[in-house]
C-alpha cells in the first residue's frame, strides 16, 4: 500500500506483508521512498510473538526456537540461552565473501526482509521490523558480501551480514564511509538491539538477496526491452528494412503477448516514414535478415520471459520465507505432531529458492538473447556487403579511418561472455549442513549472473544506438526522406549526447553517453503509443 505524501514529500510504502511491487522496491531502493509498518500487520506480528514466548517459557521443543540449527536441530537449548542462541546464529552465519553488494541491493533486501516479517508468521517482535526500517530510513547500509549463499536455507550468509548491524556487529556504509556497526549506529542515533528467541532465525532465513536483485533487475529489464525496440527501429530504417513483417494481422496469427506488443512498438516508431515509402516498391530485398524481420518474435519472447519473472516476484516479495513459521490460530497440522508446539509452529521449506532461481535463470537467458540479436544488427550495418550501400564500417575515409569497426568487436565480446554466464545456475546443487540441506537452489548465483548479463546488454544496445544512428545519418544524407516519427526523435536524442562521427576519435565517451541513455530509460517513451 502506498501513501502518496510522506513527511519529506516522498511517497511512503506501508508494509502489510502483501501487495508489495517491483515499483515499490525500486522506489525505496533507488529513490528514497519511506516504508512503515501497517498497524494490522503489527498486531499479527505480536500475536505470533506471544506464541513463541509461551513455547519458550514452557520448554517446548521447537526447531530454531529451543533447538540448534540445520544438522544440529536435535540439540535442545534451554530457555535461559535463547537470546545467546540468536546472537551466535547471526555471528556464525556471517561468512560471506567477495565484493560488497551495491547500496541499492542492500536497501531492497532491508525492505523485503521487513515485509516478509510483517506477514506475522515469523514470531519476532514488531520492534525488529521497526529497527530494519529505521536503519533503511537513516541511510545506514549494512556491508553485505555478494558471495556465500547457495539459496537454501535461503540466503543465510548475506542475510546474516544484513542483520548483524542491528545488534551492533559487522560493518555498515553511512555517508559514503565504511565503519564498524557500533560507530554507524551512534552516528544515526540508534542503539544495538538484544535479540530474543527465534528472532535471529527470523532475520536470516529467506530469499531476500535473490529477490532483491531480481526486483531491481526486472525494473531495469522493463526499460531495456523497450529501448531495444527503439534501437531496432533505427536499425530497420538505416538498413532499408521493411515494416511489412510487423503488420498487426500477421502478428495476430501467432499471438504471443510479447510479440504483439513489440510489433506494435515498431509500427509506432516507424509511423509516417517517408524513408519506408521511398523503397517499398524496390526489389533490393525480398526479405530482411532475421535480426530485423524477427524482432517481434525474439524481443517479444524476451518480454514474455520477463513477465514470468514478474509473476514469480509478485508472489515471492509477499511471502513468508523463513523457518519455522508460526500459525497462532492453530488447526493447520496435528497438534500431537512432534516439535510443532501443539500444532502452532510448522517447520518446512519456504526458504528454498527454487521458484526464483528458475525464473532468474530464464530471465538471464532471455536478456542474453536480446544482446545477441542486437549485436547481429550492429554487425550488419557495419558490413558493406550487407548494409545496402552504406560505407564500410561507416567510416568517413576508407582506409585512413576505421570508423565504428571496433565497436562491433566489443559487442561481440560481451555477447560471447553472456553465453557463458547464461548457463543455468539452478541445475546445480551442492549439499550443505552435513547433508541435512541436501538440495539447494543456487538462486543467488543466478541473480548475480543475471545482473551482470543485463549490464552487458545495456552496453550492447548502447553500441547499436551509436552505430545505427551513424548509419541512419549516412542513409539520409543532407536531404533524404525522413524516417519514422519515433525514429527521427530517437535520432535527435542520441545526437544530443553523441556527435556524428566525421573522423576517427576515441569511442569510449560515445559508448558511455549512449549507455546512460539506455540505463536511464530516456528513450522508452518513444516506444509507447
Amino acid at each position: 500500500m502506498i501513501e502518496p505524501n510522506g513527511p519529506s514529500g516522498t511517497e511512503t510504502i506501508v508494509l502489510t506483508g502483501a501487495g508489495l511491487t517491483v515499483a515499490d522496491v525500486e522506489a525505496v531502493a533507488r529513490h528514497g521512498a519511506r516504508a512503515t509498518l501497517d498497524d494490522a500487520a503489527r498486531a499479527r506480528m505480536q500475536e505470533a510473538r506471544d506464541v513463541i514466548e509461551r513455547l519458550v517459557a514452557e520448554g517446548e521443543v521447537v526447531y530454531g526456537v529451543t533447538t540448534g540449527f540445520g544438522a544440529l536441530a536435535t540439540r535442545f537449548v534451554p530457555p535461559a540461552d535463547a537470546a545467546r542462541l540468536q546472537e551466535n546464529l547471526l555471528m556464525s552465519h556471517a561468512a560471506g565473501v567477495g565484493s560488497p553488494l551495491p547500496r541499492e541491493v542492500v536497501r531492497a533486501m532491508l525492505l523485503l526482509r521487513a515485509n516478509t516479517l510483517a506477514l506475522g508468521h515469523s514470531g519476532c517482535r514488531p520492534l525488529i521490523v521497526d529497527r530494519l526500517l529505521a536503519v533503511l530510513e537513516r541511510g545506514l547500509h549494512p556491508s553485505v558480501p555478494e558471495q556465500g549463499s547457495v539459496g537454501a536455507s535461503g540466503d543465510l550468509a548475506p542475510l546474516a551480514h544484513l542483520a548483524l548491524p542491528i545488534i551492533g556487529r559487522g560493518w555498515v556504509e553511512v555517508g559514503g564511509q565504511h565503519v564498524p556497526a557500533l560507530v554507524g549506529l551512534r552516528e544515526v542515533g540508534l542503539e544495538p538491539l538484544v535479540l530474543e528467541a527465534k528472532e535471529g532465525l527470523a532475520l536470516l532465513n529467506g530469499t531476500q538477496l535473490m529477490s532483491a536483485i531480481g526486483a531491481l533487475l526486472l525494473a531495469d529489464a522493463d526499460r531495456l526491452v523497450q529501448t531495444a525496440s527503439v534501437a531496432a527501429a533505427i536499425s530497420v530504417e538505416a538498413a532499408l528494412g521493411t515494416d511489412v513483417a510487423f503488420a498487426a494481422p500477421y502478428q495476430l496469427a501467432r499471438p504471443h503477448p510479447g510479440q504483439i506488443a513489440v510489433a506494435a512498438e515498431l509500427r509506432h516508431l516507424l509511423r509516417d516514414s517517408a524513408l519506408q515509402a521511398s523503397h517499398k516498391g524496390l526489389s533490393h530485398k525480398v526479405q530482411d535478415p532475421y535480426s530485423l524481420r524477427c524482432v517481434p518474435q525474439v524481443h517479444g519472447a524476451v518480454r514474455d520471459a520477463f513477465d514470468h519473472l514478474r509473476r514469480v516476484l509478485d508472489i515471492e516479495l509477499n511471502s513468508a520465507t523463513d523457518n519455522p513459521l508460526v500459525f497462532p490460530q492453530g488447526g493447520v497440522v496435528d497438534e500431537d505432531a512432534l516439535a510443532t508446539g501443539g500444532g502452532l509452529v510448522i517447520s518446512g521449506g519456504n526458504f528454498h529458492g527454487e521458484p526464483i532461481a528458475l525464473a532468474l535463470d530464464f530471465a538471464k537467458l532471455a536478456v542474453a538473447e536480446l544482446g545477441a540479436i542486437s549485436e547481429r544488427r550492429t554487425a550488419m550495418l557495419l558490413d558493406e556487403r550487407l548494409s545496402g550501400g552504406l560505407p564500410a564500417f561507416l567510416a568517413s575515409g576508407s582506409g585512413l579511418d576505421s570508423g565504428l569497426m571496433i565497436l562491433q568487436y566489443t559487442a561481440a565480446a560481451l555477447a560471447s561472455e553472456n553465453k557463458v554466464l547464461a548457463h543455468p545456475a539452478s541445475v546445480d546443487s551442492v549439499p550443505t549442513s552435513a547433508n541435512q540441506e541436501d538440495h539447494v537452489s543456487m538462486g543467488p548465483i543466478a541473480a548475480r549472473h543475471a545482473r551482470t548479463v543485463l549490464a552487458h546488454v545495456e552496453l550492447i544496445l548502447a553500441i547499436e544506438l551509436v552505430v545505427a544512428t551513424q548509419a541512419l545519418d549516412a542513409r539520409l544524407g543532407a536531404d533524404g526522406p525522413a524516417p519514422g516519427a519515433g525514429v527521427a526523435e530517437a535520432r535527435r536524442r542520441v545526437r544530443g549526447r553523441v556527435e556524428h562521427l566525421d573522423g576517427d576519435r576515441e569511442p569510449g565517451p560515445d559508448i558511455a553517453a549512449a549507455t546512460d541513455l539506455v540505463r536511464s530509460g530516456a528513450l522508452v517513451d518513444l516506444a509507447v503509443s
